[in-house]
């Protein structure tokens, strides 16, 4: 017998214990599994002590990674800024890690990136407050520089001054956002005089000086009342020590209360429409008055918040883009400052479907409050509520941010173990019923910001509609249309001239630029040949004026990256008729202009050879209607005197009057020397480039 033979029985008997399986026998559960009971998160336990000069001190220990995240919070937010120097504790917030102890700016940022971390100040309406990280093992040089940003500052006047122009540009900049107009003016007209309704102008932002700072820190930023929240390899052994070293000599009790004012109630729904005049689409903003962080009904309020307005799956998102096409994106929620909470809808849409957006968002608004929210809807929302919320507080820095907030804001102290728990647990009924608290759009306040002359009228017919400009002027109906405007100069004091100017991009000189203004026939021809970066971009203009200064014609040439852009407009019996190329991000844009031009209209390119006819004297102001090419649109600008300055530019030094330029396309500073009128500066907004005479 073979070897073969004698092994067969033995593997056949074998196979006869394997089951054999066949596609048919297969069976798979038709059901996906019942999910797991939603577990409470697992944390380390908080660790509190006091320090002896008052701060409080949380740690969540946890030795996973060798990093330490903080964060160090005072009762000192832009709520509690001085009367009329509203952005106080914004600017000694952006100053702090700006030099501190012994410590210039540099030092500090070389130091702690050499330890593996950063830090950064900030403040909100609440709070002001000093983050960051560092390896562990650099933890004691971490509290010593926390340590000097937040008990001795530096507030070096040059590093003001910086800040300063810092935050006036950005004003300036932002004054042409429509969105930022939208919150603006939404929150001032929602909170009225509490000052959670307030901004910082250019006025208040001037009026600040290292004096107001000091006192502000002084007053507000104290240790007795102050927070630290500490998150990651560290004991509290030597968290107690190392901050107790760093803050020496800090010391004061909690700052004075302050009693607010009552935001005013509203009983029914009105519409402040904030004029931008050429904007091709409007910003949409719907809310009111809410619950603060600690209400009970804040999960169930989320969770409707977020069916209504939570992403691309929401109800507005859904409705006003993909049915209706009207809008990019549109979405709700909840802010819940310390004190009264808001809640807010916005989209973007065209003008022309500007009403109609409005409308649908309210009836959305109203359908979340009184219909029940369909199972599915509800559940998905919810699940996503809960399983996304692990993701906030993965890293030592998430921790420390949401302890603190759990802190301050007096949550339960089991708020963070139990927030998937108590989510899950929220029924429709519930979410029904906190939207009903939260979502009132019989009483909305709608902000939109767009061009009124197209949507007056018809706004009108859904609620009442107050009327302000880009700076808060209020207007009236008949307002929207530009009218004729008296002549703020003297056009017979023009005369030939041609200056030359060096361009600085970054501060670098880059290129160089020629205005000249030339007599001509029947007027005037203002000429303007610029050249940067050796011809990577240029721009050259030819604009006809007659004697008073009216545009008869322009030209305009323009290489900018490659992209050749023409403008060719015409002006006679009171239009302006041709076409214009800009550039944007998408690139290169053509608009077709027939616009009327009320009597007293310059062009925009008129604007540097009109500033010498001017009368400046201190705080001088001037409004001219002045015609924008770019858009095809007359607008108001306002020129303003805002002080004076000795300026060096290449051509000398001058004593000049320093003017601001709002409104309009965009926004600049002129320098106009005194004495011989001449423009010896201009320097755009938000841009990194100035125009300085050379000769």
């Amino acid at each position: 017998m073979s070897r073969s033979h004698l092994f067969r029985p033995r593997v056949i008997a074998l196979a006869a214990l394997v089951p054999v399986y066949t596609a048919s026998a297969q069976s798979y559960p038709s059901q996906p599994p019942a999910p797991a009971p939603i577990k409470p998160a697992s944390l380390p336990p908080f660790q509190e002590a006091t320090l002896s000069n008052g701060v409080r001190v949380v740690l969540v220990e946890s030795h996973r990674n060798p990093t330490v995240a903080f964060r160090l919070v005072a009762a000192a937010g832009d709520a509690y800024d001085p009367a009329n120097k509203t952005g106080t504790a914004t600017m000694l917030a952006s100053l702090l890690t700006k030099g501190a102890g012994k410590r210039s700016a540099e030092q500090i940022a070389k130091e702690i990136e050499s330890a593996g971390g950063g830090i950064a100040a900030g403040s909100d309406d609440d709070f002001l407050s000093v983050s960051g990280s560092v390896l562990s093992n650099a933890a004691p040089l971490a509290f010593e520089i926390l340590g000097d940003v937040i008990a001795r500052p530096t507030l070096d006047s040059k590093e003001i001054e910086l800040a300063r122009t810092q935050a006036l540009s950005g004003l300036q900049i932002s004054a042409a956002d429509p969105s930022y107009l939208a919150n603006k003016y939404f929150r001032a007209a929602l909170y009225g005089a509490h000052p959670y309704g307030g901004t910082s102008t250019a006025a208040t932002i001037r009026a600040i000086s290292r004096a107001d700072l000091q006192q502000f820190h002084r007053t507000r930023v104290r240790p007795r009342g102050a927070l630290l929240v500490v998150a990651g390899d560290i004991t509290l052994a030597q968290l107690t020590r190392d901050a107790e070293k760093a803050f020496s000599g800090w010391v004061g009790g909690t700052g004075a209360p302050v009693a607010f004012p009552a935001p005013p109630t509203r009983a029914k729904t009105e519409i402040l429409l904030v004029h931008r005049p050429g904007s091709v689409q409007s910003n949409v903003l719907v809310g009111n008055l809410a619950i603060g962080p600690a209400d009970s009904a804040r999960f169930a309020a989320a969770i409707a918040t977020s069916i209504l307005g939570g992403g691309t799956d929401a109800r507005l998102f859904t409705i006003l883009r993909e049915q209706k096409s009207w809008t990019y994106g549109a979405y709700a929620r909840i802010t819940r400052p310390r004190g009264m909470g808001r809640f807010e809808a916005n989209a973007e849409v065209r003008t022309e479907v500007t009403d109609s957006a409005m409308v649908e968002m309210l009836a959305q608004l109203r359908r979340i409050t009184v219909e029940a929210i369909p199972r599915e809807e509800f559940e998905l929302k919810r699940g996503a509520m809960v399983g996304s919320f692990p993701l906030t507080i993965e890293t030592p820095q998430e921790l420390a941010e949401r302890v603190a907030t759990v802190k301050l804001y007096g949550l339960p102290a089991n708020y963070l173990q139990t927030y998937r728990t108590r989510m899950a647990a929220v029924t429709i009924a519930q979410a029904t019923a906190a939207a009903r608290r939260v979502i009132r759009p019989q009483q909305a306040l709608v902000v939109i910001v767009g061009d009124g002359s197209k949507l007056y009228d018809k706004l009108a017919k859904v609620a009442p509609v107050k009327i302000v400009n880009a700076d808060g002027d209020v207007m009236q109906p008949s307002d929207l249309t530009p009218k004729t405007m008296m002549v703020a100069f003297d056009a017979s004091q023009l005369k030939a001239s041609r200056d030359s100017f060096v361009v600085f991009v970054q501060g670098n000189a880059a290129g160089q630029s020629v205005i000249s203004v030339e007599q001509a026939t029947a007027g005037w021809t203002l000429k303007e040949n610029t050249s940067i970066m050796n011809g990577m971009m240029a721009q050259q203009s030819t604009l006809q004026i007659d004697a008073a200064l009216s545009p008869t014609s322009l030209q305009q040439g323009m290489s900018m990256q490659g992209q050749q852009l023409k403008t060719d407009v015409s002006f006679a019996g009171g239009r302006a008729k041709g076409s214009a190329q800009t550039m944007t991000q998408q690139g290169p844009k053509s608009v077709t202009i027939d616009t009327e031009l009320p009597k007293g209209t310059i062009a925009a390119d008129a604007i540097t050879a009109a500033l010498p006819l001017f009368r400046w004297v201190d705080k001088a102001s001037f409004t001219v209607n002045v015609f924008e090419a770019g858009k095809g649109t007359v607008e108001p600008i306002k020129l303003t005197v805002v002080g004076s300055e000795s300026v060096t530019v290449p051509a000398g030094t001058f004593d000049t009057w320093k003017i601001e330029q709002t409104g309009g396309e965009s926004s600049s500073v002129f320098y106009v020397d005194k004495q011989s009128k001449r423009l010896v500066r201009i320097a755009p907004v938000g841009q990194p480039i100035e125009l300085r005479l050379a000769k």
